[in-house]
């Protein structure tokens, strides 16, 4: 889309009552949605696992455990 279509549009939506905006704001996320593709949490398994490549956990938990002040 060009810049000039896009600035027409919105010259457009700036005239319209807040409501109506909100209503097509509404109706726009609604088409987006339908478009985009359903992720998964489980596509974020193994992200970092380098990070913690060298880390001891039994070490790393006692002393986060010995940060807590109770």
């Amino acid at each position: 889309m060009s810049a000039s279509i896009r600035d027409s549009m919105l010259r457009e939506i700036k005239k319209l009552e807040v409501e109506e905006q909100i209503k097509l704001l509404e109706e726009l996320i609604f088409m987006l949605e339908s478009k985009m593709k359903k992720r998964s949490i489980l596509e974020l398994k193994g992200l970092g696992r380098d990070v913690w490549e060298a880390v001891d956990v039994e070490k790393y938990i006692e002393s986060e455990r010995s940060s807590w002040n109770f």
